[in-house]
């Protein structure tokens, strides 16, 4: 049977079995260092607006700096953004055996999540909806020593 100009043994052999080709990556990926840890809140209560002005404070600082920042700061989404923060630098610890003192903040972000959508009454029999916004915030943490190592 002709398929493509080429027979169909042809095709297949061209290539390897997609099963194949993924378990090479997944083991690529394996032999890699590991210099980066997450942690992710989902479904937090809270407006993604106001949740991005601190985050925005965090990015590109190191663990200590970052926690002094949210302890100190009067908003409720640095509370929030604190317990993720420690999450991911447990996360580094335990897991991948990263040092506190070189960990910094690689990546923080804040995704909109589902809406709550609740009526509000108002004048002559009618109803406004109002929308209670829910939050996803990611917090990426990386080493910069084992960072520049794999960099030389």
């Amino acid at each position: 049977m002709n398929v493509g100009g080429r027979s169909m043994e042809e095709k297949v052999q061209s290539r390897p079995k997609r099963s194949v080709l993924h378990r090479t990556k997944k083991q690529e990926k394996a032999s890699q260092p590991v210099i980066e840890a997450r942690a992710v809140a989902r479904y937090v209560r809270i407006s993604p607006f106001k949740a991005r002005a601190v985050i925005n404070a965090i990015r590109g600082k190191s663990v200590a700096e970052a926690q002094a920042i949210l302890q100190f700061s009067p908003k409720k989404a640095a509370r929030i953004i604190l317990k993720v923060l420690n999450s991911a630098v447990a996360n580094a610890q335990n897991n991948h055996g990263l040092s506190y003192e070189n960990l910094y903040v690689s990546k923080c972000y804040v995704d909109e999540g589902p809406r709550m959508k609740r009526l509000w009454p108002r004048g002559r029999g009618r109803a406004d909806i109002l929308l209670k916004r829910m939050s996803h915030v990611t917090v990426v943490v990386r080493d910069r020593s084992k960072e520049r190592e794999l960099a030389q």
